[in-house]
Formats: structure tokens, C-alpha cells, sequence
């Protein structure tokens, strides 16, 4: 993350990084070729934990990597001794568009499933996660996972996610009126060209998933929304609607961040509010209530 004086700023609220915090490069496994990814556990060493969440980065589906939301994650993991969290790359869209990321990111979670003893997790309750197009793959992976027999998921934690590839919510057509984010809905725009070439795919509910008319069955949701971010609509709206589903559901919007700077929503995100809320979800799901795998 680069280390701007408003991110500095932010992470001034934040609790000094876990002494025993440990973080490890490793390799998994995608649908179709091996993936880097890494590894975020603190506490004692050598102890299994029993939750493991699975997070993917930024990048409006055509760029990014691990390192965009590495201080946010070694912050989350320092925040939840009981949490290992395995941050995973996958096919970028310059790459293969629609459907090789989510393809990518079910295949980690089975991965993850298959591998829990090389990542130190006791296989107990599985979580996925994610920021801005990361997002979009952890909410599909909740529908996929349903849809395909598993893994069986606990949680999703959805921070500011691109939901909607018709770019239709008011945010999105009313926040660009301020010439700052511009940029930024410009830029969710072209993400989701390069992403979904085919104007067909746009309606697939694992492109588009606040499209989707079944949302039922799925794990419990923690939501963030941004103030001032083009994709704010799209966050509270797919809350509403998982609450209308009847899914136990968490939406809660954070403050307004710099997001036409590099790393804005790593460093929204990084805010001890919202490490504060998605450590105390994370907390509080029953682990009685996760289905078997």
C-alpha cells in the first residue's frame, strides 16, 4: 500500500500490528493453473485455527495483486488471533474475461478445503471475503458454493463491492457528477468491459449478482458501503435484498475516503471501524449454525 499522509492518517486509529503476527507466500490452486496467494495468521504459534477466511483483491476485475491489500490484511489478522486469512490472486481479465475469476476463486475455497493443514486451520468454519471486484467474487463463491455442493461457508464480508455490471444505481449515476469520482466510476466502467465482453453475461447472476432472483440458502453477510463511493447503492441494495431472502445481514456505511487515490478503499477499509466491524461479525457467527462441508 503506498503510504500517502491520508493513509498514514488512518492508520494512526488503528492498534500497532500483532508481535506475533505471521504472513507466508504460498501457491494454490486455481481452476485451470496455479494461483500466489498468502497466508495471515496471529497468535500462538503452531496453534490450528478454527476460522479461515478466504479474501481476493481490487482491481476492477482487470488488475491488482496481494500486495494492494497487504497492511489491511496483516491489520485484520492482527485484530483476530482466532483468524487465518489466505488472500488469493486469480485470472485477471487481460488474461481470460468471464468466467476464469470466479472459476479461480470457488477452486481456492475447494482448495482451501483440501490443503487445511498447510494453512494451519482446523477446518471448523470457512469464511469469503473481498474488496471492490473481490467482492463481486466472494458474494458469486456464496452462490456457487450453493449451487455446486459446497464448501459450506459461514460468512461473506462484502466491502464496497461492484454488484451491478449495468452500472444503473443512483450513486453510480449521480456521485460522478463531483469531478473526483469521475475516475473512479469511469473506472468501475472499464473494469467491467474488459471483464464481460459478452453483453450477454451482464444478466449471469455470477456476473451480475444483485441481478440474481435467488438468493436464498446463503451464508450471513457483513456489507460496506462508502459514503461517497459510485458503488454504494449497489452494497445497500444487494443487503436489502439478502434481507428480504431472509439471509442474517449486516449493512453498514463507512465514512468518505480519497477512493481516486491508489489503495482508497484499502485504506477506507483499514479505518478501525471497519476492522472493529468485521472482527466483531466475524465473532459472532454460530459455528453450530455452518453446515457440514
Amino acid at each position: 500500500m503506498t503510504m500517502t499522509p491520508a493513509i498514514a492518517a488512518a492508520l494512526a486509529q488503528v492498534r500497532p500490528l500483532a508481535a506475533d503476527l505471521k504472513v507466508r507466500d504460498l501457491e494454490v490452486r486455481g481452476a485451470e493453473t496455479p494461483l500466489a496467494a498468502r497466508l495471515y495468521s496471529a497468535g500462538a504459534p503452531g496453534a490450528k485455527r478454527d476460522t479461515l477466511m478466504v479474501f481476493f483483491h481490487t482491481g476492477g476485475f482487470v488488475g491488482g495483486d496481494l500486495e494492494g491489500a497487504d497492511l489491511f490484511l496483516r491489520h485484520q489478522a492482527s485484530d483476530s488471533p482466532g483468524l487465518a486469512i489466505l488472500a488469493s490472486t486469480y485470472t485477471l481479465a487481460t488474461v481470460r474475461p468471464f468466467p476464469a475469476a470466479v472459476e479461480d476463486a470457488h477452486a481456492v475455497l475447494l482448495w482451501a478445503k483440501k490443503n487445511k493443514g498447510k494453512l494451519g486451520w482446523s477446518g471448523k468454519q470457512l469464511l469469503v471475503a473481498g474488496v471492490e471486484a473481490g467482492a463481486n467474487l466472494a458474494a458469486v463463491c456464496t452462490l456457487m458454493a450453493r449451487d455446486r455442493g459446497g464448501p459450506a461457508l459461514a460468512g461473506q464480508i462484502l466491502i464496497m463491492p461492484m454488484l451491478d455490471p449495468g452500472l444503473t444505481t443512483g450513486s453510480m449515476r449521480e456521485l460522478p457528477a463531483a469531478r473526483e469520482m469521475v475516475e473512479v466510476a469511469d473506472a468501475c466502467a472499464a473494469g467491467y468491459r474488459g471483464y464481460l465482453p459478452h453483453a450477454s453475461d451482464r444478466t449471469h447472476p455470477y456476473a451480475s449478482p444483485l441481478q440474481s432472483s435467488r438468493l436464498k440458502n446463503l451464508p450471513p453477510a457483513l456489507i460496506m458501503s462508502a459514503e461517497d463511493d459510485p458503488l454504494r447503492d449497489e452494497a445497500e441494495q444487494y443487503g436489502a435484498k439478502l434481507i428480504a431472502c431472509g439471509i442474517k445481514t449486516t449493512v453498514s456505511r463507512l465514512p468518505p475516503a480519497p477512493l481516486n487515490e491508489t489503495d482508497g478503499r484499502y485504506e477506507c477499509a483499514c479505518k478501525v471501524v471497519a476492522l472493529g466491524e468485521i472482527a466483531s461479525f466475524i465473532a459472532g457467527l454460530d459455528r453450530h449454525e455452518t453446515p457440514p462441508a
